[in-house]
């Protein structure tokens, strides 16, 4: 309840066409039309696309060259080696090659750098790993797509490198035996927004077409879920078969690891969910990386015993934990900061740092803050003269393009529009800072640094019925690109004082048109003296479901709520 601006989607003319020839309920055709999906065979791909829907891996620029280097490299038992990221993308990734390519008799290692010793990417130091492990080949995943010198060094030393990543290139490529990257302007494919573990899963369809293997294909699509979801990539497309599909296989799990961190996320008796992946999974998995090592998570994998799967899953756990007491501390701390010193009121990006911040935690809490401040948010910490940056945009405002802007400031940066990371001498923080205010106040105005919701459709509480649940559930999986549909309802009668939960959450019942539901407000305590019995309200909400006593519970889970006189 507060000064936020409720942005309903405009209802366009397609979703009665839509609603009519898929016979789906209007509110869930608009919800369609909203994701620009407009005509019935995109409502179908959508709805019910398959693996079969997949684009032919070899459309992609160098597949043919990858698969050949990859064989021959098998054929001459010559020793490859995975290069890989530390997040949860690039830890599945590596799992992914590694299990394929031993599984097709290669011998292979892995390497992924500590985030903390040696930061993001291959550098060109990283060739004494590859040296002292007498790697002939090197296959790089989640990243490289901008190791010009690692490349050039590999090559005078005799070791050839595919690249396969997803992110945007430099000005120059690497001259690598093999680049597969879908953003590339020649990648020569038709869908430009799979992650890292889903460039990885295109090269292993195309290694197991060559060589009769399909089969194999389907038993990597769990893994491709997880690092998808945790990636926070787009979820249309080719994400989006690819994720549904994965989570169907998590219904039944065969690797000790995984069944090990599973349970220890509660999640053991449970049919895991997008959220459960993204909230739960994906946090332990990215913890390896940020507050550690990302072995652990690599080795969780290849665990042997039961007892092995445990520990290592109870390692996550705990790390997870860590990070959590971190994030809290550094969240504080910065939200302090930005209140005590008026910086929302007199800036549209919010830039800070501090000595003492965990380089691993701080792109969560610049999240947190960009959610809480709704304008982009830049978080540094110091250490040996330099400063380690981690960012986290909305949707008005390019990140990446903003970075590129400022190019001649870093020693090194990276990522895409909606988060970067970068790292600069700390001498050249003042004028990093006053560059990116004067982009954000060019490109941004004063709507776009306003809490908006956004509203997918207007409904009555009738209507949401049984017919209308059971086509909903087909628009899943929610996340970006597709997120979790947001309704309006108006003239709702509060029918239970709000009661607290937690000390930070709400509950409360409400009634409209003789259909009457329980509201929960997460991270809504502050409300629970503004909301009382008899209120007629209009609220804005998504569908939550709970199970109890075997039948699926419906909930309304609260973005906002106006009383009738706001």
């Amino acid at each position: 309840m507060d000064d936020s601006i409720w942005s309903l989607a405009p209802p366009r003319k397609e979703a009665e066409i839509l609603a009519r020839e898929v016979g789906i309920p209007l509110p869930l055709a608009r919800i369609l039309t909203n994701r620009n999906i407009l005509s019935a065979g995109e409502a179908d791909r959508f709805l019910f696309g398959t693996l079969e829907d997949l684009h032919d891996p070899f459309l992609l620029r160098d597949m043919n060259k990858a698969v050949v280097r990859i064989k021959e490299a098998i054929r001459r038992k010559e020793k490859i080696l995975v290069f890989g990221d530390y997040d949860a993308d690039g830890v599945l990734s590596v799992v992914m090659l590694l299990r394929a390519l031993r599984g097709l008799g290669a011998e292979v290692d892995y390497f992924i750098p500590e985030r903390l010793k040696e930061g993001y990417g291959i550098k060109e130091e990283h060739i004494r790993i590859i040296l002292e492990r007498k790697a002939g080949l090197v296959i790089s995943v989640d990243c490289g797509v901008k190791a010009l010198s690692f490349v050039n060094r590999a090559k005078k030393e005799g070791v050839d490198v595919i690249i396969t990543d997803h992110h945007r290139p430099g000005e120059v490529l690497p001259e690598a035996v093999a680049i597969i990257n879908p953003v590339l302007e020649d990648s020569g494919y038709p869908y430009k927004n799979l992650a890292g573990v889903g460039v990885v899963y295109k090269l292993l369809q195309a290694l197991f077409q060559s060589e009769g293997r399909e089969s194999w294909l389907s038993h990597y699509a769990k893994l491709v879920a997880i690092g998808t979801i945790a990636d926070v990539a787009d979820l249309r497309g080719e994400n989006r078969i690819l994720v549904k599909h994965g989570l169907k296989g998590l219904e039944t799990i065969s690797n000790r690891g995984l069944r090990g961190l599973v349970r220890i996320c509660g999640l053991g008796e449970k049919k895991i969910s997008e959220g459960d992946i993204g909230f739960r999974i994906g946090p332990r998995l990215n913890a390896a990386g940020r507050m550690e090592s990302a072995d652990t998570a690599v080795q969780l994998f290849f665990a042997e015993t039961e007892e092995e799967s445990n520990r290592l899953a109870k390692r996550l756990d705990d790390l997870n934990a860590e990070r959590q007491r971190e994030e809290e501390k550094i969240y504080k701390e910065a939200m302090n900061w930005i209140e005590s010193a008026g910086l929302a009121k007199r800036y549209k990006a919010l830039l800070l740092g501090c000595e003492g911040w965990h380089r691993g935690t701080i792109g969560i809490v610049a999240s947190k803050l960009k959610d809480a401040f709704c304008r982009p948010v830049l978080l540094f910490t110091y250490d040996d003269g330099k400063a380690f940056g981690s960012g986290r945009s909305i949707t008005e405002f390019s990140f990446i393009d903003c970075l590129d802007e400022c190019r001649e400031l870093f020693v090194d940066y990276g990522g895409h529009k909606m988060a970067v990371g970068c790292v600069l001498v700390r001498d050249k923080l003042a004028p990093l800072k006053a560059r990116i205010n004067e982009l954000a106040e060019k490109r941004l105005s004063e709507e776009d640094v306003k809490r908006k919701v956004r509203v997918d459709v207007k409904i009555d509480f009738t209507d949401i019925n049984i017919p209308f649940l059971d086509h909903f559930f087909r628009l899943s999986p929610f996340g970006v690109g597709n997120p979790k549909p947001v309704f309006l309802t108006e003239d709702a009668e509060v029918l239970s004082h709000p009661h607290p939960l937690q000390e930070k959450h709400i509950k409360f019942s409400v009634r409209q048109d003789g259909r009457s539901f329980e509201a929960l407000g997460w991270e809504k305590g502050s409300w629970i003296t503004s909301i009382k019995k008899g209120d007629r309200i209009s609220l804005v909400y998504s569908l939550q479901f709970s199970q109890l006593l075997g039948q699926e519970n419906v909930s309304l889970s609260i973005e906002d709520i106006k009383g009738r006189d706001d």
